[in-house]
């Protein structure tokens, strides 16, 4: 292997080895668990990850983030797939990876991060509720309903065993899963220093797994074929004309939309955890639809970048993208030479799993934090987007969250404009801002700041900006404390409300 083509030497080497170890040990029973919870066989979400390691691995524009099915997208194509077949899934992720590439090539990779936090956050704790309602079910080894209404209504029939037709068989499933819950969070909580990258939900799964096995419990396991070429569904005749009609172009322009936020979100957060090569977000969008296009080919799960793989992969000293693209490596060897050892895997552990990240997802602490520094309206977006994500569908709940947004544009209309003046010197660089900061000015203030090198101590005279949304003010924030946290002095001016907090 070339190792200076990855930019790579012996020692970063051993290090990204090791890396891809820990990622793949948490991939592994994820990507099975979100097709699962996707209403699709496992071994689609395998040929995710195995797709998003090796090839978006190679090209992404985020070096550290590792890319995969991820449980944002879960809910959508349960409905997609529940009222169109599998068949339609491939065509739409076609569509979906060829907007994303596209929307690469024209640079629009800033316009996704100018959503709103609580739009993301609302999003996502909506999705993280109607994965848990709906693995709750999975966790009797029965099958979830039609909605996240209807899942949660039948919630106490099911913990009652009224509506069990086998009810010992359905009792024993559930103790496994719980079996796993605890298992995972009991190790997370008390694990050794030593044993710290050992993911908590390897844990779970290796119990529940273990303690069907020992016991022989009657229970419903993983089923995935005996090779992994056999999962692969490739175009058939209509394949084409499924990509004309407007019920699926609507759904692939939504999980374009969502797969991109949350890839470019987490690519973020990624950056946050790190000093090393910035993400180039174009690059990073262009990635992501090649890995979309490819899977949308293969029938499998459409892709994003994943938080949860991605922190993994920085804590355990990943240091290049060798670490994602040998991770899939691992998962490739591991489904195509043990497909015996995942079948005995119990459906109700993978649920158990699927529970705890659902769960993890409905972050309540970040409602305090929007309210704490931004007032009401921000936790009116969130709140409204949650509940229309729980009580309608992804969709329509994100259009509202984004129409809610712009009542924040309302007390600024005579002077959306914002200007840019920059000074720059070989030590130093100042940046001048004229006019109210919105969502809107985001794109354009991210290209100011994030072209200025990493050594440079920052002025940002924000003087003449009388007002900031929550989106402008959070981005910032994240911006300078990671210019900090590098050991860069960046000093703020301005009396908006708000600013004084971010320069603190």
């Amino acid at each position: 292997m070339n190792l200076a083509r990855f930019g790579l030497s012996s020692a970063t080497f051993s290090r990204d080895f090791t890396a891809s170890i820990v990622v793949f040990l948490v991939a592994l029973p994820l990507c099975m668990g979100i097709a699962i919870a996707s209403g699709v066989p496992p071994e689609k979400g395998l040929i995710t990850g195995i797709i998003g390691g090796i090839v978006v691995g190679a090209l992404a524009g985020s070096p550290l983030q590792v890319s995969g099915p991820a449980a944002g997208l879960a809910v959508i194509v349960f409905e997609l797939v529940r009222d169109h077949g599998m068949s339609a899934l491939g065509p739409i992720l076609v569509l979906a990876g060829a907007i994303q590439f596209i929307a690469g090539v024209f640079k629009m990779g800033g316009w996704f991060r100018a959503i709103s936090p609580a739009v993301v956050h609302g999003m996502l704790a909506g999705i993280g509720a109607l994965i848990v309602v709906g693995q709750f079910h999975v966790l009797f080894d029965a099958k979830p309903l039609a909605n996240g209404l209807e899942n949660l209504a039948a919630m106490p029939a099911r913990l009652l065993g009224l509506s069990a037709s086998n009810i010992a068989a359905a009792e024993l499933a559930f103790a496994i899963g719980t079996l796993t819950i605890l298992s995972m969070i009991v190790w997370e909580k008390v694990r050794p220093a030593s044993m710290k990258l050992v993911p908590g939900a390897l844990i779970g799964v290796l119990a529940g797994t273990l303690a069907a096995a020992i016991l022989g419990l009657p229970i419903v396991r993983v089923d995935v074929p005996n090779s992994i070429v056999a999962a692969i569904d490739s175009p058939g005749p209509g394949f084409l004309g499924q990509m004309m009609e407007p019920a699926l172009l609507v759904t692939a322009v939504a999980i374009a939309f969502i797969a991109s936020a949350e890839t470019l979100l987490s690519a973020a957060a990624v950056d946050r955890m790190h000093n090393g090569v910035r993400t180039d977000y174009d690059k990073e969008l262009r990635a992501q639809g090649v890995g979309n296009l490819l899977c949308g080919f293969a029938g499998a799960l459409p892709m994003t970048g994943v938080i949860v793989r991605s922190s993994a992969n920085v804590q355990a000293g990943a240091m290049t993208r060798l670490s994602a693209i040998i991770h899939g490596g691992w998962l490739l060897g591991f489904v195509a030479l043990l497909p015996w050892l995942l079948r005995e895997i119990p459906m109700a552990a993978l649920a158990g799993i699927l529970v705890v990240t659902g769960w993890r997802l409905v972050s309540v602490s970040h409602v305090r934090h929007l309210f704490h520094h931004h007032g009401m309206l921000p936790v009116v977006i969130w709140v409204a987007t949650f509940v229309m994500v729980v009580a309608t569908d992804l969709l329509t709940g994100v259009l509202v969250g984004l129409g809610l947004s712009l009542l924040e544009l309302v007390p600024h209309l005579r002077r959306l404009k914002l200007r840019v003046h920059e000074h720059h010197e070989d030590e130093h660089s100042e940046i001048r801002l004229e006019g109210a900061a919105t969502f809107l000015t985001i794109p354009k203030l991210l290209k100011a700041l994030e072209a200025i090198p990493g050594h440079r101590k920052v002025h940002l005279d924000m003087r003449k900006v009388p007002a900031i949304d929550h989106s402008s003010a959070e981005m910032l924030a994240e911006w300078i404390q990671r210019r900090r946290s590098g050991g860069t002095q960046v000093n703020l001016d301005g009396e908006a409300p708000g600013l004084r907090r971010m320069a603190a």
